[in-house]
Protein backbone atom coordinates (compact mmCIF):
# COMPACT_ATOMS: atom_id res chain seq x y z
CA UNK A 1 0.00 0.00 0.00
CA UNK A 2 1.40 3.37 -1.12
CA UNK A 3 2.31 5.76 1.55
CA UNK A 4 -0.50 8.30 0.59
CA UNK A 5 -3.07 5.66 -0.20
CA UNK A 6 -4.79 6.21 3.67
CA UNK A 7 -4.71 9.70 5.34
CA UNK A 8 -3.93 9.53 9.42
CA UNK A 9 -4.71 11.96 11.23
CA UNK A 10 -1.37 14.00 13.25
CA UNK A 11 -2.42 12.49 16.51
CA UNK A 12 -2.61 9.13 14.83
CA UNK A 13 0.63 9.14 12.68
CA UNK A 14 2.17 10.17 15.74
CA UNK A 15 0.94 7.47 17.89
CA UNK A 16 1.00 4.83 15.36
CA UNK A 17 5.24 6.23 15.05
CA UNK A 18 5.58 5.96 19.03
CA UNK A 19 3.81 2.04 19.19
CA UNK A 20 6.31 1.51 16.56
CA UNK A 21 9.42 2.87 18.26
CA UNK A 22 8.30 1.08 21.62
CA UNK A 23 7.72 -2.52 19.37
CA UNK A 24 11.16 -1.81 18.12
CA UNK A 25 12.85 -1.33 21.44
CA UNK A 26 11.27 -3.95 23.30
CA UNK A 27 12.48 -6.63 20.26
CA UNK A 28 15.62 -5.29 21.11
CA UNK A 29 15.85 -5.52 24.83
CA UNK A 30 13.94 -9.28 24.85
CA UNK A 31 17.13 -10.26 22.22
CA UNK A 32 19.47 -8.41 25.23
CA UNK A 33 18.05 -10.79 27.42
CA UNK A 34 17.72 -13.92 25.56
CA UNK A 35 21.79 -13.71 24.52
CA UNK A 36 22.91 -11.88 27.16
CA UNK A 37 24.44 -9.58 25.42
CA UNK A 38 23.90 -6.03 24.36
CA UNK A 39 26.11 -6.07 21.09
CA UNK A 40 25.51 -9.49 19.50
CA UNK A 41 26.64 -8.05 15.59
CA UNK A 42 27.91 -5.45 14.57
CA UNK A 43 25.06 -3.55 13.75
CA UNK A 44 24.69 -3.33 17.68
CA UNK A 45 27.75 -1.94 17.84
CA UNK A 46 30.59 -1.63 15.59
CA UNK A 47 33.59 -0.40 17.73
CA UNK A 48 32.28 -2.81 20.84
CA UNK A 49 31.35 -5.69 18.34
CA UNK A 50 34.99 -5.83 16.56
CA UNK A 51 36.82 -4.28 19.73
CA UNK A 52 35.62 -7.66 21.64
CA UNK A 53 36.34 -9.98 19.00
CA UNK A 54 39.73 -8.64 18.96
CA UNK A 55 40.05 -9.42 22.96
CA UNK A 56 38.48 -12.98 22.58
CA UNK A 57 40.76 -13.96 19.28
CA UNK A 58 44.12 -12.76 21.40
CA UNK A 59 42.39 -15.19 24.61
CA UNK A 60 41.65 -17.64 22.00
CA UNK A 61 45.67 -18.00 21.23
CA UNK A 62 46.83 -17.71 24.89
CA UNK A 63 44.74 -20.75 25.74
CA UNK A 64 46.36 -22.63 23.22
CA UNK A 65 50.08 -21.61 23.84
CA UNK A 66 48.85 -22.32 27.55
CA UNK A 67 47.61 -26.16 26.84
CA UNK A 68 51.10 -26.64 24.70
CA UNK A 69 52.48 -25.48 27.49
CA UNK A 70 50.96 -27.84 29.86
CA UNK A 71 52.68 -30.51 27.55
CA UNK A 72 56.11 -28.77 27.62
CA UNK A 73 55.48 -29.29 31.73
CA UNK A 74 54.90 -32.95 31.46
CA UNK A 75 57.80 -33.65 29.15
CA UNK A 76 59.86 -31.90 31.49
CA UNK A 77 58.69 -34.06 34.24
CA UNK A 78 59.12 -37.42 32.40
CA UNK A 79 62.88 -36.45 31.93
CA UNK A 80 62.88 -35.53 35.54
CA UNK A 81 61.35 -38.60 36.71
CA UNK A 82 63.69 -40.48 34.36
CA UNK A 83 66.74 -38.68 35.68
CA UNK A 84 66.01 -39.50 39.66
CA UNK A 85 65.85 -43.16 38.07
CA UNK A 86 69.54 -42.91 36.14
CA UNK A 87 70.94 -41.27 39.38
CA UNK A 88 69.44 -44.53 41.35
CA UNK A 89 71.29 -46.86 39.48
CA UNK A 90 74.35 -45.24 39.09
CA UNK A 91 74.22 -45.37 42.81
CA UNK A 92 74.10 -48.88 42.64
CA UNK A 93 76.63 -49.01 40.20
CA UNK A 94 78.73 -47.32 42.36
CA UNK A 95 78.33 -49.66 45.08
CA UNK A 96 78.75 -52.36 42.83
CA UNK A 97 82.09 -50.46 42.08
CA UNK A 98 82.77 -50.42 46.01
CA UNK A 99 82.58 -53.99 46.07
CA UNK A 100 85.12 -55.09 43.46
CA UNK A 101 87.25 -52.99 44.99
CA UNK A 102 87.62 -55.77 47.99
CA UNK A 103 87.07 -58.75 45.72
CA UNK A 104 89.84 -60.95 44.57
CA UNK A 105 91.36 -60.35 40.85
CA UNK A 106 89.93 -62.74 38.24
CA UNK A 107 87.48 -64.05 40.59
CA UNK A 108 83.42 -66.56 40.26
CA UNK A 109 82.55 -63.07 42.69
CA UNK A 110 84.77 -59.90 40.45
CA UNK A 111 83.09 -61.81 37.38
CA UNK A 112 79.62 -61.72 38.49
CA UNK A 113 80.31 -58.27 39.80
CA UNK A 114 81.29 -57.07 36.76
CA UNK A 115 78.39 -58.91 34.79
CA UNK A 116 75.80 -56.69 37.69
CA UNK A 117 77.59 -53.23 37.41
CA UNK A 118 77.67 -53.99 33.19
CA UNK A 119 73.84 -54.75 33.44
CA UNK A 120 73.00 -51.52 34.81
CA UNK A 121 74.97 -49.94 32.64
CA UNK A 122 72.52 -50.92 29.47
CA UNK A 123 69.43 -50.74 31.60
CA UNK A 124 70.32 -47.07 32.81
CA UNK A 125 70.52 -46.59 28.27
CA UNK A 126 67.27 -48.35 27.91
CA UNK A 127 65.74 -46.01 30.58
CA UNK A 128 66.88 -43.03 29.20
CA UNK A 129 65.63 -43.56 26.15
CA UNK A 130 62.16 -44.40 27.96
CA UNK A 131 61.85 -41.25 29.30
CA UNK A 132 60.31 -39.52 26.45
CA UNK A 133 56.92 -38.01 26.05
CA UNK A 134 54.63 -37.66 23.23
CA UNK A 135 58.05 -38.45 20.74
CA UNK A 136 60.15 -35.49 22.78
CA UNK A 137 62.90 -37.18 24.62
CA UNK A 138 64.95 -34.62 26.72
CA UNK A 139 67.10 -37.67 27.82
CA UNK A 140 67.96 -38.48 24.08
CA UNK A 141 69.50 -35.19 23.47
CA UNK A 142 66.05 -33.65 21.53
CA UNK A 143 65.56 -29.86 22.65
CA UNK A 144 61.78 -28.56 23.48
CA UNK A 145 60.92 -25.50 22.09
CA UNK A 146 57.79 -23.60 24.40
CA UNK A 147 56.00 -21.06 22.43
CA UNK A 148 55.03 -17.95 24.64
CA UNK A 149 53.12 -14.72 23.45
CA UNK A 150 55.63 -13.48 21.17
CA UNK A 151 58.75 -15.15 22.44
CA UNK A 152 59.61 -18.66 22.55
CA UNK A 153 61.93 -20.34 24.99
CA UNK A 154 64.40 -23.56 23.92
CA UNK A 155 64.89 -26.72 27.04
CA UNK A 156 67.96 -28.14 25.79
CA UNK A 157 68.28 -31.92 26.60
CA UNK A 158 71.08 -34.14 26.72
CA UNK A 159 72.22 -37.52 26.04
CA UNK A 160 71.71 -39.54 29.33
CA UNK A 161 72.51 -42.85 27.80
CA UNK A 162 75.78 -44.77 29.20
CA UNK A 163 77.66 -43.82 26.62
CA UNK A 164 76.75 -39.89 27.12
CA UNK A 165 76.89 -39.77 30.39
CA UNK A 166 80.82 -41.32 30.04
CA UNK A 167 79.66 -44.76 31.80
CA UNK A 168 82.07 -47.45 29.82
CA UNK A 169 82.06 -51.22 30.37
CA UNK A 170 83.61 -52.76 33.05
CA UNK A 171 86.33 -54.60 32.07
CA UNK A 172 87.23 -55.25 35.90
CA UNK A 173 88.33 -59.11 35.63
CA UNK A 174 90.41 -58.71 32.94
CA UNK A 175 92.89 -55.44 34.45
CA UNK A 176 90.31 -52.53 34.09
CA UNK A 177 90.75 -50.06 36.65
CA UNK A 178 87.69 -49.86 39.39
CA UNK A 179 89.08 -46.47 40.62
CA UNK A 180 88.63 -44.72 37.11
CA UNK A 181 85.15 -46.40 36.68
CA UNK A 182 84.05 -44.80 40.28
CA UNK A 183 85.24 -41.38 39.28
CA UNK A 184 83.04 -41.67 35.68
CA UNK A 185 80.12 -42.09 38.11
CA UNK A 186 80.87 -39.36 40.17
CA UNK A 187 81.28 -37.16 37.40
CA UNK A 188 78.23 -38.80 35.42
CA UNK A 189 75.82 -38.09 39.10
CA UNK A 190 77.31 -34.61 38.95
CA UNK A 191 76.42 -33.93 35.07
CA UNK A 192 72.69 -35.22 36.25
CA UNK A 193 72.76 -32.55 39.01
CA UNK A 194 73.74 -29.68 36.32
CA UNK A 195 71.22 -30.84 34.13
CA UNK A 196 68.88 -31.45 36.63
CA UNK A 197 69.10 -28.16 37.78
CA UNK A 198 68.74 -26.38 34.40
CA UNK A 199 64.89 -28.23 33.45
CA UNK A 200 63.86 -27.34 37.02
CA UNK A 201 64.29 -23.52 36.08
CA UNK A 202 62.95 -23.87 32.97
CA UNK A 203 59.76 -25.85 34.25
CA UNK A 204 59.91 -22.60 36.80
CA UNK A 205 59.72 -20.36 33.96
CA UNK A 206 57.16 -22.63 31.92
CA UNK A 207 55.26 -22.92 35.36
CA UNK A 208 54.86 -18.67 35.67
CA UNK A 209 54.14 -18.70 32.12
CA UNK A 210 51.25 -20.46 32.58
CA UNK A 211 49.95 -18.70 35.57
CA UNK A 212 50.26 -15.76 33.61
CA UNK A 213 48.41 -17.08 30.93
CA UNK A 214 45.24 -18.30 32.65
CA UNK A 215 45.51 -14.57 34.40
CA UNK A 216 45.55 -12.80 31.02
CA UNK A 217 42.80 -15.05 29.55
CA UNK A 218 40.28 -13.78 32.54
CA UNK A 219 41.43 -9.87 32.00
CA UNK A 220 40.81 -10.56 27.66
CA UNK A 221 37.93 -12.44 28.52
CA UNK A 222 36.23 -9.68 31.22
CA UNK A 223 36.94 -6.79 29.10
CA UNK A 224 35.61 -8.58 26.09
CA UNK A 225 32.42 -9.05 28.33
CA UNK A 226 32.40 -5.41 30.00
CA UNK A 227 32.35 -4.51 25.86
CA UNK A 228 29.00 -6.86 24.69
CA UNK A 229 27.09 -8.09 27.63
CA UNK A 230 23.86 -6.74 28.80
CA UNK A 231 22.95 -5.82 32.28
CA UNK A 232 20.47 -7.76 32.67
CA UNK A 233 18.64 -6.27 35.48
CA UNK A 234 18.47 -2.99 33.23
CA UNK A 235 17.48 -4.71 30.62
CA UNK A 236 14.40 -6.32 32.81
CA UNK A 237 13.25 -2.82 34.07
CA UNK A 238 13.52 -1.71 30.73
CA UNK A 239 11.15 -4.21 29.75
CA UNK A 240 8.60 -3.87 32.21
CA UNK A 241 9.02 0.35 31.16
CA UNK A 242 8.53 -0.84 27.46
CA UNK A 243 5.31 -2.76 28.00
CA UNK A 244 4.11 -0.21 30.42
CA UNK A 245 4.56 2.28 27.21
CA UNK A 246 3.33 0.03 24.41
CA UNK A 247 0.15 -0.62 26.69
CA UNK A 248 -0.10 3.32 26.23
CA UNK A 249 0.42 3.85 22.99
CA UNK A 250 -2.31 1.62 21.94
CA UNK A 251 -4.58 3.23 24.10
CA UNK A 252 -3.62 6.96 22.90
CA UNK A 253 -3.85 5.59 19.49
CA UNK A 254 -7.30 4.43 20.29
CA UNK A 255 -8.53 7.91 21.48
CA UNK A 256 -6.93 9.39 18.23
CA UNK A 257 -9.22 6.97 15.96
CA UNK A 258 -12.07 8.03 18.20
CA UNK A 259 -12.79 11.58 15.78
CA UNK A 260 -12.95 9.56 12.54
CA UNK A 261 -15.31 7.61 14.13
CA UNK A 262 -17.28 10.21 15.57
CA UNK A 263 -17.71 11.05 11.92
CA UNK A 264 -18.88 7.61 11.07
CA UNK A 265 -21.86 8.28 13.14
CA UNK A 266 -23.39 10.96 10.95
CA UNK A 267 -23.74 8.20 8.46
CA UNK A 268 -25.51 6.26 10.54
Amino acid sequence: MAINDVSLTAGMRANLLALQDTVNLLNRTQSRLSTGKKVNTAIDNPVSFFASQALTSRASIIDSLKDAMGQAVQTITAADKGIKAITSMIEQAKGIAQSAQSAVPQSAEMTSLQAQYNTLRTQLTELAEDSGYKGKNLLSDDDLVVKFEGTTLTVEGFDASAAGLGITEATWSTGGSIDADVDLLDAALVTLRQESSKMSGNLSIITVRQEFSTNMINTLTEGSDKLTLADTNEEGANMLMLQTRQSLSTTALSLSAQAAQSVLRLFQ
